[in-house]
């Protein structure tokens, strides 16, 4: 896991999957920002919730579902921050996903 570097880039070798964890986190920054790779077993709509940052997922394979679609591998969803949603997943999935802050928040 690795904060935002403050100029140029960032890389993040390759690592093994931590035992028993449904999260390979990949940025933790304390501003804010987060990206992680996150494996949902099949199960149904979690408890409803929001977010304070912007969240982005990409679908990377498996099966996903909100109360408003499901999506696939190559899906994308956006929801802005305080967008309520619940969420499962009818065969599990692996996503992709991310957490910005909206403002006041610089990298």
């Amino acid at each position: 896991m690795a904060h935002l570097p403050p100029h140029g880039s960032l890389k993040i070798p390759a690592g093994a999957w931590p035992a028993g964890s449904d999260t390979l986190s990949l940025i933790d920054d304390p501003r804010g920002y987060r990206t992680m790779i996150l494996k949902a077993e099949p199960g149904p709509l979690g408890l409803l919730h929001a977010h304070d940052e912007i969240e982005q997922i990409y679908v990377l394979e498996g099966d996903f579902f909100d109360d408003d679609a499901s999506y696939g591998p190559g899906d994308f969803v956006l929801r802005m921050p305080g967008t309520l949603h619940r969420a499962g997943s009818k065969n599990g999935c692996r996503m992709l996903i991310t957490y910005t802050p909206l403002a006041g928040a610089k990298a």
